[in-house]
């Protein structure tokens, strides 16, 4: 489309600051941004939306100018809601450089006049998707009720044979082809998506999976991301990645783009910013449930009245959880990222459990705010069903995404999940050892005493929640991010989320000791050896493991005895002769003579509790 034709359009209300003269160039395509160096994200041909929130002084317009007309920028419109009349030196500059400027009124909204041109273009550059556009359109008026993307990636497989899917950052289908991608493969999909992000490979992204091709294209929202000075006061600045690579979404397309024409290339570009009007929309929905989060968590650290707090969880639960009649169980998820300087990050709990973790315990801080990032992947990875299918959350509401409210602070985020109120389960009789009651070494109230049964937990497991993204977010942390997680115990009322919030804090810092990329820990390891072990120094441990182990590796290395896989099972077995047999394949003979050689080479009696409970925890700590 030509940029006369913008002028002749009465519902955009554009006024033309300069440039008459260049009305006849051509627009490609739209791209709204506030960075000050939006270059590597231009291709050439655009039509430039800016709020200016960039410009701080009259002399930052006349970079900011070059650099758009260095990447081929067509034109630049500035809105007049953030300064009212666009600036003179604005103007100045961009009549130095020949760029034609606009003027967008108040009162029109960048997203109009994006849908405009997108619409534009993309009929005239392909009829056959002139009527995704305008579905799209249709769509985005008439709400969520209008079917979400899945319009546009129907007809782009219906009209072009395209078969498509959007997904998360963790591989969750939001939206596509009628034929679902396998989790797996979603999920590794998603996987290269970040991944190439993170390598500053140039979109769209080739890869292929399964024996299959696919075309990986980014879905990035307007202008989001941190704009990191240089050193050079010459040089220009550059957009961060890192604070939205782990919330954007991606566009999937099975095909190979490399042997698309350029018309086709900017075709799916088109879709993508379509897709991303959409993406800004329901990230707009979630402010209720946000400022819910944030307001009980602000009374929740203040110490404020259980009254009070009850009050406030009060007007929280019918949004949470719509047609619910019973007050529900609260549970806490609070999540943190960190990001390292320089590519590194620490991965093995150094500082984790003092409050100094990650790579600077010196104090320096990073570039990029973790709290933001935090909250936004909790939101992912708790509204993702794989994670509460089967759960009591499953089936409550039309929408997980409704049930998510998630606060934050400049560091980390708190998540606030409702459970329905469940009936307490009856406990489960403990079975005999070996037929015949409890072992002989088992002292009295011991066989009654059991590990608590997660699968009559209603409530959100740590492990299972990263279980199915773990790969992915590795993938964008890359080398020098990490997220750690942790979760607490439900409560019952307001009384107990100060409690819960400690809680799921300090599950997150045992987390945290772990080493990993992605780690999680869970209120039920608070109350266990778990919670102890990573306050243990290294060289305690290595001389620990080294008095109890030793002998038994260099026997195991000597004569392929296995007498640590043994040991090992012996005790999974809780000193049961016959189960442990069984398990390893054994005599029960064979499995006393294995046992009498342990003792033999560590000074220990396996019949003891004490000696039993130094190789667990030696065993745990190797």
């Amino acid at each position: 489309m030509r940029l006369r034709a913008l002028l002749g359009t009465d519902a955009l209300g554009l006024r033309l600051l300069g440039g008459e003269d260049e009305l006849d160039r051509t627009v490609r395509g739209v791209m709204t941004t506030d960075l000050r160096d939006p270059s590597r994200y231009l291709s050439g041909g655009e039509l430039v939306l800016t709020g200016l929130a960039w410009r701080r002084r009259a002399e930052d317009s006349e970079p900011f100018v070059r650099i758009l007309v260095g990447a081929g920028v067509t034109a630049l419109a500035a809105g007049e809601a953030e300064l009212g009349e666009v600036p003179d030196d604005l103007i100045m500059a961009c009549e130095r450089h020949r760029l034609p400027l606009f003027a967008v009124s108040e009162d029109v909204a960048f997203a109009a006049v994006t849908e405009y041109v997108v619409r534009q273009v993309s009929g005239e550059r392909a009829g056959d998707l002139a009527a995704v556009v305008d579905r799209h359109r249709r769509l985005m008026t008439a709400g969520p009720a209008g079917g979400g993307p899945d319009v546009v990636l129907d007809l782009l497989g219906s009209d072009l044979d395209l078969r498509a899917w959007v997904l998360s950052p963790t591989g969750r289908r939001i939206a596509g082809a009628s034929e679902p991608l396998p989790s797996a493969r979603a999920a590794a999909l998603a996987g290269e998506h970040l991944a190439a992000i993170r390598a500053g490979r140039h979109s769209p992204y080739r890869t292929k999976v399964d024996g299959t091709t696919y075309s990986l294209f980014p879905v990035t929202g307007s202008g989001r991301g941190t704009v990191i000075p240089t050193d050079s006061r010459d040089a220009r600045d550059v957009r961060d990645v890192r604070e939205t690579v782990l919330s954007d979404w991606l566009l999937v397309v099975e095909a190979d783009a490399g042997d698309w024409p350029a018309a086709r290339l900017d075709l799916l570009q088109g879709v993508t910013q379509l897709i991303a009007v959409e993406r800004d929309r329901r990230d707009a929905a979630r402010t209720v449930r946000r400022r819910l989060a944030q307001e009980v968590l602000e009374l929740v650290q203040a110490g404020a009245a259980p009254a009070e707090i009850a009050a406030r969880l009060r007007v929280a639960a019918p949004v949470l959880l719509p047609g619910l009649a019973t007050t529900p169980q609260w549970q806490v998820v609070v999540a943190r990222v960190e990001w390292g300087q320089d590519g590194r990050a620490a991965t093995d709990g150094t500082n984790a459990m003092d409050g100094t973790e990650g790579p600077d315990a010196d104090g320096t801080k990073t570039a990029v705010a973790g709290g933001p990032v935090a909250q936004a992947l909790l939101e992912e990875i708790l509204v993702d069903p794989a994670t509460v299918g089967g759960t009591a959350m499953a089936g409550v509401g039309a929408d997980s995404a409704d049930r998510i409210a998630v606060a934050r602070t400049e560091d980390e985020a708190i998540a606030l999940v409702p459970l329905p109120t469940t009936p307490p389960r009856t406990p489960r009789t403990p079975e005999p050892v070996d037929g015949h009651g409890p072992g002989p070494d088992t002292a009295p109230g011991h066989a009654a005493r059991q590990a608590p049964d997660l699968a009559d937990d209603p409530g959100l497991h740590a492990d299972a929640l990263l279980a199915a993204v773990r790969g992915p977010l590795t993938a964008g942390l890359a080398d020098d991010g990490r997220l750690t997680l942790g979760v607490s115990a439900a409560v019952h009322s307001a009384e107990g989320l100060r409690g819960a919030l400690e809680e799921a804090r300090h599950a997150r810092r045992v987390a945290a000791a772990r080493p990993g990329r992605v780690c999680a820990a869970g209120h039920h390891e608070l109350a266990s050896h778990v919670l102890l072990l990573p306050f243990v120094p290294d060289d305690v441990r290595r001389a620990f493991t080294a008095r109890l182990l030793d002998p038994l590796r260099d026997y195991d290395r000597r004569h392929r005895a296995e007498l640590i896989p043994t040991l090992e099972a012996f005790l999974d077995c809780d000193g049961s002769w016959t189960r442990c047999a069984a398990r390893l394949h054994l005599h029960v003979n064979t499995l006393r003579y294995r046992v009498g050689r342990i003792e033999q080479l560590t000074g220990r009696d396996l019949s003891r509790l004490e000696d039993k409970l130094d190789f667990f925890l030696a065993l745990r700590m190797s």
